[in-house]
């Protein structure tokens, strides 16, 4: 996979080069490209932000550097398939787990940071319709605000990347996690290692019986219990029909159970994990 990546702050993607991101890049599973946007302006003080039009607080990105800057890294149309251009913003799509497994089956992606108040609107008009890119997505971590894109891209391109094939070196882990496709919606359960005893906590004796199907299912239990703790929101989507009926006696007990329209809902008040 190929990534490229716009920013006003290069060295801020520096943790890229570690740990599994780098030893990908270095075995040429990731192709990772900074570049700075100030390299596409042309003034003394490379300037790349300006006051809003309207009025309000702030300053806007300027839409001639990120113009030159798509033109520069993006192939002419009809030149060949161009890359999906991923805008990191508040007012985005939620970034999940299922949209990292999607941007991970692309060949090649353009990050565009933003900062101060955003980038104009019009850039992203632009390279939607420019036949540049093959796709426009604006992208957001969650409901808060940070500085600049730049923390969002290193969340997403870690998220993407680990998914690629070779980068994790046993892939059975990437099945296992909260919010992998294989969990059907689950937080994934509490993990253990040695020692057996520590500081007076002993690990669940079920995970030393040596008995799989008793470890599956304390960890399917574990995993039902947790997700209703801390995600109600996950529970309240689940599908009652595919949970057999030890799963339905956990969440019972954890304070959930179907209604009369099918869908999970409270039967008592919330409990902290």
């Amino acid at each position: 996979m190929r990534v490229d990546v716009v920013t006003i702050f290069p060295d801020y993607l520096a943790p890229l080069g570690l740990s599994l991101i780098g030893r990908a890049r270095e075995a040429g599973l990731l192709d990772l490209r900074v570049h700075d946007l100030r390299d596409w302006t042309h003034d003394r003080h490379r300037t790349v932000d300006d006051t809003p039009y309207g009025g309000g607080a702030g300053m806007v990105m300027r839409p001639e550097p990120w113009g030159e800057a798509l033109d520069a890294l993006t192939p002419a149309p009809g030149g060949g398939a161009g890359p999906r251009l991923v805008v990191p913003t508040p007012a985005g799509r939620r970034f999940d787990q299922a949209m990292a497994h999607e941007l991970a089956a692309e060949p090649w992606l353009l990050f565009a940071c933003g900062r101060y108040e955003g980038i104009d609107a019009r850039v992203v008009e632009e390279a939607a319709g420019s036949g540049r890119v093959s796709r426009v997505d604006e992208v957001s971590l969650g409901d808060y605000v940070l500085n600049g894109g730049e923390v969002a891209v290193l969340a997403v391109v870690e998220a993407v990347a680990r998914l690629l094939p070779g980068v994790v070196g046993n892939a059975e882990s990437l099945v296992e996690e909260s919010h992998a496709a294989s969990r059907h919606g689950l937080l994934e359960h509490p993990v253990y290692t040695k020692p057996a005893a520590w500081r007076g906590r002993e690990v669940p004796p079920v995970l030393l019986s040596g008995d799989h199907g008793a470890v599956a299912r304390w960890r399917r239990d574990e995993a039902l219990r947790r997700t209703a703790a801390r995600r109600p929101d996950l529970v309240a989507r689940l599908d009652p029909a595919a949970l057999d009926r030890r799963d339905l006696a956990v969440l019972a007990d954890a304070g959930w159970a179907p209604g009369a329209d099918g869908r999970f809902g409270r039967t008592s008040p919330a409990v902290a994990d």
